[in-house]
């Protein structure tokens, strides 16, 4: 039995055994990570609590007080029922001119941002006339109010004016909200045979924390987001036609149509359906922060698991290759000292970036590997020689880390590139012969 142990059969075994005996610290140092990303998004919501979160703004729209009559079952007029109508305007083109600025929360950076946005459009006399008629409601255009649709009112700073058919106007808050929305509104008399379309402009000042968005409320929709923000990350519904992105920031515009939408130019405002499908239409930029330390850290801690193997398989190669040895506590030791290099990355890389913590982590697991591997096999070469593979195992992760796009394709090439130097290493290996004890002993007669 202690022969077999001591095979090269049962010690191929053991290291594997113990290369996945990693996956317990390294899944510890990815809950780590996930923790510390859980406090970045609390210190994310700490500044939109006073600054304003992601905003989304939405608007002209009509609303319309409307009475329909219900009937009993011989025609006579059982009860009147009062409901607003919500009518969307025929044309609408807003421009968001962003600033952007970063504010930290302790020791995480928040990118925020002050935006200039201008809303012009107009509504259709014509379109409520003809929705009317489809609703079979009656209609009081005389008491209408115009709205504004706002996610986060608290980073509202400034109306800078509100011009509705010609005539200067007053946004107040409103009771009413649409779907997930706050409302702004203000009054307007809409005559009942008018024909002239209903000319509209806002301006306003908002401040927001990492996105900006819009919503489609209009048969035609145009809309341009600028900011001297270099990388953007378009979200929501519907991606921008055109976009130019530079190392001076983005230029971006969408043209929307009401067929590309889940719901119709007017829907009476108690109605849950619609409000519901008005957050999912929203579309708009993410002030994206490239290679983030969380998100590079999770890319690193995914391959862990294969570059720790690589380096048994690379220690396992001097046994074989020099006749040395090793003991299975050796290794465990050395799979240690991987495992805490994402503990000293995550830590140091919250404080001086990552790229420079990669550096100096990765610069002391190869000095105590490759120290520890000098004393451990008695060969100053085998130390430097694998000192030497494990810089080169950790220049290929941090590669694979910056590669966002090409990382699976690096990743298989070197895969297959370090398999196929294995077998040339041990092409003229007996393993049969290796099967043998490693450090056989004479019987006692």
């Amino acid at each position: 039995m202690f022969r077999w142990m001591q095979s090269i059969t049962a010690k191929v075994l053991g290291i594997g055994l113990l290369a996945l005996l990693m996956l317990i610290p390294l899944t510890q140092a990815d809950g780590l990570v996930r923790e510390r990303q859980a406090m970045r998004d609390t210190a994310v919501a700490r500044v939109a609590e006073g600054w304003g979160g992601p905003q989304v703004i939405g608007g002209l729209v009509l609303a319309v007080p409307t009475q329909r009559e219900s009937h009993d079952a011989v025609g006579a007029v059982a009860k009147v029922i009062d409901g607003t109508e919500i009518v969307l305007a025929d044309d609408l083109d807003t421009v968001a001119d962003l600033t952007v600025d970063k504010r930290s929360s302790g020791m995480y950076v928040v990118p925020t941002y002050t935006g200039e946005v201008t809303v012009r459009g107009h509504f259709l006399p014509a379109d409520l006339r003809r929705f009317a008629a489809e609703t079979g409601a009656t209609w009081f255009t005389g008491k209408a109010e115009v709205r504004v649709l706002i996610a986060d009112t608290r980073g509202l700073q400034g109306i800078t004016s509100v011009m509705v058919d010609g005539h200067a106007t007053r946004l107040s808050s409103s009771t009413a909200r649409m779907g997930p929305y706050t409302v702004l509104s203000a009054p307007i008399i809409i005559e009942p045979d008018r024909e002239a379309p209903i000319e509209f402009e806002l301006r306003l000042s908002v401040a927001g924390t990492e996105s900006f968005s819009s919503l489609p409320l209009a048969r035609t929709n145009s809309v341009r987001m600028r900011s001297a923000w270099p990388d953007p990350s378009f979200t929501g519904a519907l991606l921008p036609t055109k976009r130019s992105v530079t190392p001076a920031g983005f230029d971006a515009s969408w043209k929307i149509l009401d067929l590309n939408r889940a719901y119709g130019q007017h829907w009476d405002a108690a109605s849950p359906d619609v409000d519901q499908r008005l957050a999912p239409s929203s579309f708009g930029v993410k002030l994206y922060q490239p290679g983030g330390v969380y998100q590079q850290n999770d890319r690193a801690g995914k391959y862990g698991l294969l570059f720790i193997a690589l380096t048994f398989v690379a220690f396992f190669l001097f046994e074989v290759l020099k006749g040395l040895r090793l003991h299975p506590v050796q290794y465990l030791l050395v799979g240690a000292a991987m495992t805490s290099f994402y503990v000293l990355l995550l830590a140091l890389s919250e404080q001086i970036g990552f790229g420079p913590a990669y550096a100096v982590a990765a610069a002391a697991v190869v000095l105590i590997v490759g120290g520890y591997a000098m004393a451990a096999l008695r060969a100053r070469t085998a130390g430097l020689a694998l000192g030497g593979v494990l810089t080169l195992v950790y220049a290929i992760l941090y590669g694979l880390i910056g590669a966002e796009q090409y990382a699976l394709l690096i990743g298989s090439v070197v895969l297959v590139a370090v398999i196929a130097l294995l077998m040339y290493l041990t092409r003229r290996i007996d393993w049969y012969a290796q099967g043998a004890p490693l450090n056989p002993t004479s019987e006692t007669p």
